[in-house]
């Protein structure tokens, strides 16, 4: 499979978005990088802290009005606040944008593979048989967030993922497909795969009683009982 490489930082990549070239009889499933619009809102907030610095700008207008401000006083008491909250959003989205840029996921029929990382790149490799089991959480447009829970003792630094960790899950981090394009189509590739790795059908199984609190998942799976 041929793909392009994406940007300078990653054209001496033997295979686009791995660390090496597959063995021979590994192929690769899917690949795709997460959507920068979604990754914006959903793991970055951007809409959250638009909204919320709409309100303090609101507040701070509101204050002066109330005391007595003209509406060009209004407007200048609230100029330089604008100014930052401008700066703050565009710099958060900045930052989503080059994480998807920079980021590229790949399932195979043996793993998961997650190349990360704006300045330092990380690549992690998730053997099918070392996943437990994983969710799904659907967003707008299709895309979609694949929760991975790796099995035993295996971790990965919450810090080392960030953002592409399930929310809250500091003690056993779990690796995160965010944004996923037509994710339901790619986590139904992903359980197809990990059963044939494993050799067991994959189960749904219902959330543990947090999650609807915390990231609601859609579907999640385990090894059926043998």
């Amino acid at each position: 499979m041929n793909a392009s490489h994406n940007g300078h930082e990653h054209e001496l990549e033997p295979q686009h978005g791995l660390p090496e070239r597959l063995p021979a009889g590994e192929r690769i499933l899917w690949q795709g990088s997460p959507d920068p619009t979604v990754l914006a809102r959903s793991a970055f907030h951007l809409t959250t802290l638009g909204v919320y610095f709409a309100l303090l700008l609101a507040l701070a207008a509101g204050t002066s009005w109330s005391e007595g401000a003209s509406l060009p006083q209004v407007l200048s008491s609230i100029t330089w606040p604008a100014a930052l909250a401008a700066v703050a959003l565009l710099s958060v989205g900045s930052l989503a944008w080059l994480s998807a840029r920079t980021t590229v996921y790949t399932i195979t029929d043996r793993r998961v593979v997650m190349r990360i990382g704006i300045v330092l790149t990380l690549t992690f490799n998730l053997p099918l048989r070392r996943l437990a089991t994983a969710g799904l959480r659907l967003r707008d447009r299709g895309h979609g967030d694949i929760v991975l829970e790796l099995a035993g003792s295996d971790r990965i630094a919450w810090v080392h993922l960030w953002p592409h960790a399930r929310p809250w899950r500091l003690g056993r981090p779990q690796p995160m497909l965010r944004a996923v394009p037509d994710g339901e189509r790619v986590a139904r590739l992903l359980t197809k795969a990990w059963a044939e790795a494993n050799q067991a059908a994959a189960n749904p199984v219902s959330a543990p009683d947090d999650t609807a609190a915390v990231e609601p998942v859609r579907q999640r799976w385990q090894p059926s009982p043998t």
